[in-house]
């Protein structure tokens, strides 16, 4: 179950990783992103919740809150972009990289904390 937590983690990093700066390079969010991004989402939910059931100790803790901080985030960047997308308001297509690079920076967080935390165990 370890694998699989740390292989969906990392396919996270690169669906959401190629998803944003996809975006950023084209100058402006496109259908394609927002699949990466849902693949982001998805692979990080399923990974956490894996990651979750083989945890140990207290919940809460700050790998715990910046991960939950990123997943909401990343849930709400998603839906986000499903509407600017439907909504076709070019100034928001065109601006929309911004909150993603804030989004991927603030998801980093928790991935890095894990990062560190698997080399302490």
């Amino acid at each position: 179950m370890l694998a699989i937590a740390v292989i969906c983690i990392n396919l996270a990093l690169i669906a959401y990783s190629i998803g944003v700066w996809s975006e950023k390079r084209s100058g402006q969010l496109k259908a394609k992103h927002l699949v990466y991004f849902a693949f982001g989402l998805l692979f990080d939910t399923v990974g956490t919740t894996f990651m979750k059931m083989l945890a140990e100790g207290p919940g809460l803790n700050l790998h715990g809150i910046t991960g939950l901080v990123a997943l909401l985030l990343m849930f709400f960047h998603t839906v986000w972009a499903c509407f600017v997308l439907f909504k076709k308001q070019e100034k928001q297509i065109k601006q929309f990289h911004k909150f993603s690079l804030f989004v991927w920076c603030v998801w980093l967080i928790p991935y890095f904390i894990g990062v560190a935390l698997s080399f302490i165990k």
